[in-house]
């Protein structure tokens, strides 16, 4: 048996790319067009105008637009050039998007800083005011020059479409054409920003960005990238958390044409080929042995149980009004439930992976990078080098919903172990494969809730007890004295602790227990389980108190006027109170509505259902309502809102990771599914007009669907459920 790394004595052969005639050691990027463009190092820039850090304008009448956030498909890329494009009055056609290296002191996100980090639904939040100042900065500048040229009063000018006009003399330029001489001009430090009654581009239609090079093919992802002289690599990983290599046996991988190597990394054992499926063969050929003195071994039940026990101890309290035990004592009605929640899995369409090159003690990278800062550092430290010797390279991401942006930076850092041990003298494409995904990836922790709530003698809740108990996604991270604060990790009471309903009485406390199975943020995050426990126990209060669920909600949000204009809007649309007809007797149809505030924005949601003799059941339709500020670009607030009840309702009837003796019983999408497109209602969206600056979309359509949908099932069969997923048999 072989503890030590084997090395065939052939590398791979290079590979060259050739295009026209040039020939280079480089990585080409195909654009938009499909053509191929070489790196910046060989590439002359025809930019002459760069006022800031997020716009470019040369003579080529280009506006490279630089965006910091990635682009996993939520649309930020097309909102952020939006931004800017408004307040330059850029031509649409013109703005080409280029991605932000990794730099925390240009490119943090400000409602995060210092991290420049993709998540929690804030990059067009945070960008609002800086990416239009930034466009109304190289605009003035365009202006000044012109003014200049053509010796007139600035105030004279207009800029439409991408020309810079003077009415009076019948004078024009493109940008292209003033960006030399505006670029010779001082910046200036205080610039006007447009009316909102003036936009052009912001709350209009404007085409996405990224979606011809995506319908094309010509979309860059990790798997994209080939270096010359590059290796493919998979991991052996445990089939246990916590397990590690206690010995290996590489000869078999070895005799496998293409592998070149095999290495021993700390998450488990590395194969390295030419290609992928070289690679592939390779791994299902690698005798492990794991060591499992520290292996976790709990099933899914045995977790469950022991939430259960906590939970009937107080923790720590994350919000208490009043007096609740007073309360309960002189409660009518008093009404208690309790919750449970699956691990889930992230399941993006795109598992992990990335691409590291080490060399003359400077790291580069190449991936669909979410946590620029985190990864950046973790980097730097692994290889013993500074931060600033560690480039990142972001790339289009096929999904995420949170799992590129790993506290623990956990797929980059393999990735980087895999080039340390080979010494550097290749780079390498690392691989997960969808079971590696599944089964050796983090999740959406498991929870337990208990609610008991009272009511008074007119059906008003007078009490209100919320226990939580579930991992927290901080503790052990280097974000955990910022995000947990007496014993509360924010992100597990999110949705219960910031309830909004008018209650005086009412107390959450919450139990972190640690487990060991690695969990971090998904989707919506503490929403994700808090919006279920919440609205359907103020469904089941409304029905104990013989009172209309709306009518209800509605009598509880005095203190809230947005919260209550959602409420009406989604009811309304959704025809609220009008009787469903079955299309046969043996069909029930119920409506359920749900609302719930995240990433400050709030959504409200009416799920229309026909549950089948078979106790299976059909999602018809969903009406949405969202407030979430002014709506940059409406198309994509309701393809998010859209995408998210898709990914709700996958979580919802299916979704569950489970673990039997500490294995991961799921694999792939055969036993992990998701919903099929024969299976997704018709989904209406309507948007609260608003001028108030914008709050997230990428995850609030997440949260009410779940609850809306429970409560529709029982507004149809009277069968109250507090499990995810949802099984009426």
């Amino acid at each position: 048996m072989s503890t030590t790394k084997s090395t065939k004595s052939t590398l791979p052969r290079r590979r060259f790319l050739q295009q026209a005639g040039a020939l280079t050691l480089a990585f080409y990027l195909p654009n938009a067009r499909g053509k191929f463009a070489v790196t910046d190092a060989q590439a002359g820039t025809a930019a002459t105008l760069e006022p800031n850090a997020f716009v470019r304008i040369g003579s080529d009448n280009k506006v490279i637009v630089i965006v910091k956030h990635l682009e996993m498909g939520q649309g930020a890329h097309t909102g952020l050039a939006t931004l800017l494009a408004e307040e330059l009055d850029a031509d649409w056609e013109q703005v080409v998007i280029e991605a932000a290296p990794a730099d925390a002191k240009r490119y943090n996100n400000t409602l995060m800083g210092p991290f420049q980090l993709t998540g929690g639904s804030t990059s067009m939040a945070n960008s609002f005011e800086q990416m239009r100042r930034a466009g109304a900065t190289a605009r003035a500048m365009l202006v000044s020059a012109a003014a200049a040229q053509w010796s007139v009063g600035a105030g004279s000018i207009t800029v439409t479409k991408g020309r810079v006009i003077h009415a009076a003399t019948k004078r024009s330029a493109s940008f292209g054409e003033l960006a030399a001489r505006a670029s010779e001009l001082p910046i200036p430090t205080d610039v006007s920003l447009k009316n909102p009654k003036n936009f052009v581009l912001i709350g209009k239609h404007a085409p996405r960005k990224d979606a011809r090079a995506k319908s094309n093919g010509t979309a860059i992802y990790t798997q994209d990238i080939h270096l010359p002289g590059m290796l493919t690599a998979l991991v052996a990983h445990p089939p246990r958390f916590g397990s590690t290599v206690k010995n290996f046996d590489a000869d078999a991988a070895l005799k496998i044409p293409g592998v070149v190597d095999v290495v021993s990394i700390g998450s488990g054992v590395a194969v390295l080929a030419n290609d992928f499926w070289s690679a592939k063969k390779g791994r299902d050929a690698l005798i492990v042995k794991w060591g499992e003195a520290n292996a976790f071994k709990l099933d899914s039940s045995e977790i469950m149980a022991q939430y259960n026990m906590l939970a009937r101890e107080p923790g720590a309290v994350a919000r208490s009004d009043g007096d609740t035990d007073a309360a309960f004592s002189k409660a009518k009605k008093v009404i208690e439930a309790s919750f449970e929640f699956p691990y889930l899995a992230h399941a993006a369409m795109e598992p992990m992976n990335c691409v590291v090159r080490f060399a003359r003690g400077e790291c580069e990278v190449w991936n669909g990078e979410q946590f620029q800062t985190g990864d950046q550092a973790a980097l730097a430290h692994l290889l013993g080098i500074a931060p600033e010797k560690v480039k990142l390279n972001m790339l289009y991401a096929g999904g995420s919903f949170g799992r590129r942006a790993n506290p623990a930076a956990d797929y980059v850092l393999e990735a980087a172990r895999i080039v340390q041990k080979i010494n550097g003298r290749a780079p390498v494409k690392l691989v997960w494969t969808r079971e590696d995904d599944m089964r050796a990836g983090y999740y959406r922790p498991m929870f337990f809730h208990t609610l008991k709530a009272g009511l008074d003698a007119k059906g008003k809740v007078i009490a209100w007890k919320h226990r939580l108990v579930g991992q927290s996604i901080f503790a052990g991270t280097a974000m955990e004295a910022m995000m947990v604060q007496n014993g509360v990790d924010h992100t597990s009471v999110e949705g219960a602790q910031n309830l909004p309903y008018q209650i005086d009485n009412l107390l959450v406390d919450l139990h972190s227990p640690s487990i060991g199975v690695p969990v971090q943020w998904w989707r919506s995050v503490g929403s994700t389980h808090t919006a279920f426990s919440t609205e359907t126990m103020i469904d089941e209060l409304a029905t104990a108190a013989k009172i209309d669920p709306v009518t209800f909600r509605l009598d509880m949000l005095s203190e809230h006027p947005r919260h209550a204009a959602v409420l009406k809007l989604a009811a309304t649309k959704a025809g609220w109170g009008k009787q469903l007809a079955a299309s046969n007797a043996a069909e029930k149809r119920g409506r359920g509505i749900a609302l719930h505030e995240s990433f400050s924005s709030v959504v409200a949601q009416v799920v229309e259902v026909t549950v089948k003799a078979d106790k299976t059941f059909r999602v018809d339709r969903v009406v949405c309502a969202v407030d979430c500020g002014l709506a940059i670009n409406p198309d994509i607030v309701k393809a998010q809102m859209e995408g998210g009840i898709g990914f709700a309702m996958s979580a919802a009837k299916y979704g569950a990771i489970t673990l039997n003796d500490g294995i991961v019983d799921q694999s792939n999408f055969h036993d992990y599914r998701l919903i099929n497109i024969a299976e997704m209602p018709k989904v209406d969206v309507h948007i609260v007009p608003s001028l108030k600056p914008p709050t997230g979309v990428g995850e609030p359509g997440v949260p009410p669907f779940a609850p809306a949908l429970a409560n529709a099932i029982a507004a149809a069969t009277g069968v109250r459920l507090r499990k995810l997923p949802l099984k009426l048999a």
